[in-house]
């Protein structure tokens, strides 16, 4: 049997069709997108290790701190605390403190020889009115020289730290002399302790 094959290797006809695929256009946002995602990873990664840095900032500093704390002693800084302490209760109990004695040394000088004084308290106010209130109870030669007593703690320059003084209950006991009550206000700067202090120094 005779066959006649011709052959050849020249295609007439592609084997396989080449297909054409569009070219695809890249979106707007989508752009958008990819970059707001890198720029999301970008500042997430330079916040941790913002962090880590900070967090050995810290350790550094809280180290030489305590080596600044070990540098002084201990059972010093807790007396050098308890003085402070002292020292600022000493402060306020100074500020508050009064000095009666001036008072005393007025009436000493503006009191007459026929009036003499049996009764003495005092009154300390409050922090909003700081005056301070004298009660007195006394005996007098007659009813002139309570009247003289009374313009004398007006009119001496003494007595002008005696705010308003009142002559109160005027009796007679059984030998004739008066017996009367005083209450007056005293300016708190003049019993002020500290103000004394000073002012004799």
């Amino acid at each position: 049997m005779d066959q006649n094959f011709q052959t050849s290797f020249i295609p007439k006809k592609p084997i396989i069709e080449e297909r054409t695929v569009p070219a695809r256009s890249v979106n707007f946002f989508t752009i958008i997108s990819i970059f707001l995602l890198f720029t999301v990873l970008i500042v997430t990664g330079g916040l941790y290790f913002y962090k880590g840095i900070l967090a050995t900032d810290i350790t550094k500093k809280e180290n030489d701190l305590n080596l600044a704390k070990n540098r002084f002693e201990p059972s010093k800084i807790t007396e050098l605390q308890l003085l402070d302490k002292r020292l600022r209760s000493s402060t306020e109990i100074l500020s508050r403190h009064i000095a009666i004695s001036p008072i005393f040394r007025v009436l000493s000088d503006i009191t007459m020889k026929t009036v003499r004084y049996t009764k003495f308290s005092y009154n300390i106010g409050t922090e909003k009115d700081t005056k301070v209130t004298v009660k007195m109870s006394g005996q007098a030669v007659g009813y002139r020289s309570v009247a003289l007593q009374s313009d004398l703690f007006v009119t001496k320059e003494e007595g002008k730290n005696f705010i308003d003084p009142v002559f109160s209950n005027l009796s007679l006991d059984d030998k004739g002399n008066v017996l009367f009550d005083l209450e007056f206000l005293v300016d708190p700067s003049f019993v002020d302790y500290k103000q004394m202090i000073l002012t004799q120094s």
